[in-house]
């Protein structure tokens, strides 16, 4: 499909200079870097979450007051 954009000469030129360099024409240029972003966004949009809780009950579990040392010991020996 033919389309007409508008890009600033600098970067035209860029794109014709790596274009020449590689052997390819500016058309795949732009079709590959519009490739490459619609799929970084696609998976940015469907990445998975990762719980960081800090506070509460993260898995059932109260979270231990560092300060007391005894808890804690009691905790990492049971982990």
């Amino acid at each position: 499909m033919r389309t007409a954009m508008n890009l600033s000469d600098a970067l035209l030129e860029q794109a014709r200079a790596h274009a020449t360099a590689t052997g390819r024409t500016v058309t795949s240029l732009v079709e590959e870097a519009l490739r490459k972003l619609l799929a970084e966004r696609t998976a940015i949009a469907t990445a998975t979450l990762i719980d960081l809780t800090t506070d509460g009950m993260p898995e059932g579990r109260l979270l231990i007051d560092i300060t007391d040392r005894g808890a804690l010991w009691a905790e990492l020996d049971r982990t």
